[in-house]
C-alpha cells in the first residue's frame, strides 16, 4: 500500500523528533510540535498504519513509537532534504584542513574533523596505492653497497625500502639509476609498472645490470606487491552518547567491528567519489554492524576516488546533516589533494 502525503509527513515528524530527543514519539507531541493540521486521533490512525506497514514500531508498552530501519530508509530516500552547511561550518572545514603539512596530517585532520562535526565515529582510508601514480623515485646512497629507495605517489603517499646491492657502485652510477627509473616510471599508475620495471632490467647497460636487477626486485615490492591499505579512526567515544535503544542496547559488536581494519576497509574502501552511500541497520552485510548506520563516499581530485571516508553511528542519526558534512569534507580533501 502506498503512503499518502499526510502519513509521509507524520513519518518525517517521527524520525526528526526521535533523532532530536532520543525519546519514543507519541501522537500528542507530534500535533503540538508540528503543523500537521489534523487532530491527535487522526495522527494516531496514521501511526497505526505506519506501524502495520513496518515503518515504525513500539519499543515497549505505553510508550510512543520509534522508526524502524525501513522507516529510516524511506526517510533518507524520499523525505529528507540534505541540509546545506552554514558558511561558518564551511569556513571551519577549510581552515582546519588548509593547515595540513603532509598526507598523514591531512588524513588525521580529516578524521578528527568528521568526528567533531557529525558527533559519530569517523573513518578515513589513506589514499589507496592501487589507485595512485608514481610522482617521483629517489635513490639515496647509504653506503657504497646500500641504497634507500623512496617512492612518492601523486597522492602524497611515501614508501621507503632498503636495497642491498650485489657490490659497491660509484656515485655516478647511482645518478644514472635514478635518472633511468624516473624516466621510465614517473606518471605511470602503480598497477601498470611491472612490465616497465622489467624493461629497465632488459635495457640496462652491462655496467648497471647487476644493480638494476637488485633494484627492480625492491621496486616491484614497493610499487605493486605491498599495498598495505591503511585507515584512520576517530570519535569512538561518540558511540556512548546515545540512548538506551541505540545499537540494540550493546556496543560490544560495534567496537569489535571497529577493531577489524579489513572490515572498515570493506565498508568505506569501495566508495565512489560521485556518490554517497547510506547503509541503514540490516542493510549492512557485516553482522556486527546491523544495529548501526554508515554514511560514506569516495574522495580524490575530480571524479577519481583515491580512497573512502565516512561515519558510523546509531540508526537514529541526523541523516540530512551527516550526508551534507561527509560530502563537503570529501570535496575539500579532494581539492586539497588536487592542489598539492
Amino acid at each position: 500500500m502506498g503512503l499518502d502525503d499526510r502519513k509521509l509527513a507524520v513519518l518525517r515528524a517521527i524520525v526528526e523528533d526521535y533523532v532530536a530527543t532520543q525519546e519514543p514519539v507519541g501522537s500528542k507531541a507530534l500535533v503540538e510540535r508540528h503543523q500537521l493540521g489534523v487532530s491527535p486521533a487522526t495522527v494516531r490512525n496514521d501511526m497505526a498504519v505506519l506501524e502495520e506497514e513496518g515503518y515504525i514500531r513500539q519499543p515497549h508498552t505505553s510508550a510512543g513509537r520509534v522508526p524502524t530501519d525501513r522507516g529510516y530508509r524511506l526517510f533518507v530516500d524520499r523525505l529528507s532534504r540534505v541540509k546545506p552547511l552554514s558558511p561558518a561550518e564551511r569556513r571551519a572545514i577549510e581552515r582546519f584542513l588548509v593547515g595540513a603539512v603532509d598526507l598523514d596530517d591531512v588524513v588525521h585532520r580529516t578524521v578528527r574533523l568528521l568526528a567533531q562535526l557529525t558527533r559519530q565515529v569517523a573513518v578515513v582510508q589513506y589514499p589507496s596505492l592501487a589507485r595512485s601514480k608514481v610522482r617521483h623515485l629517489e635513490l639515496v646512497p647509504i653506503s657504497t653497497t646500500r641504497l634507500m629507495v623512496v617512492m612518492i605517489a601523486d597522492t602524497g603517499r611515501v614508501e621507503q625500502r632498503l636495497v642491498e646491492l650485489p657490490g659497491p657502485i660509484p656515485a655516478e652510477d647511482v645518478t644514472d639509476l635514478r635518472r633511468l627509473v624516473n624516466e621510465k616510471l614517473v606518471g605511470s599508475p602503480l598497477t601498470d609498472t611491472p612490465p616497465l620495471v622489467q624493461a629497465l632490467v632488459d635495457e640496462a647497460t652491462p655496467q648497471l645490470r647487476g644493480a638494476m636487477t637488485t633494484l627492480s626486485t625492491v621496486l616491484l615490492e614497493t610499487l605493486v606487491e605491498r599495498h598495505e591499505e591503511r585507515i584512520a579512526l576517530a570519535g569512538t567515544a561518540n558511540l556512548t552518547r546515545g540512548g538506551l535503544l541505540d545499537f540494540q542496547g550493546s556496543l560490544r559488536p560495534i567496537l569489535e567491528a571497529l577493531e577489524e581494519e579489513v572490515v572498515m576497509l570493506k565498508l568505506i574502501g569501495e566508495a565512489e567519489s560521485t556518490t554517497t552511500r547510506v547503509l541503514i541497520g540490516d542493510e549492512n552485510e557485516i553482522d556486527n554492524l546491523r544495529a548501526a548506520s554508515v554514511v560514506s563516499t569516495g574522495y580524490g581530485p575530480g571524479a577519481t576516488a583515491l580512497g573512502g571516508l565516512g561515519v558510523l553511528g546509531p540508526t537514529r542519526m541526523d541523516y540530512p546533516g551527516t550526508i551534507a558534512t561527509v560530502r563537503a569534507v570529501a570535496r575539500y580533501v579532494g581539492e586539497l589533494l588536487a592542489q598539492n
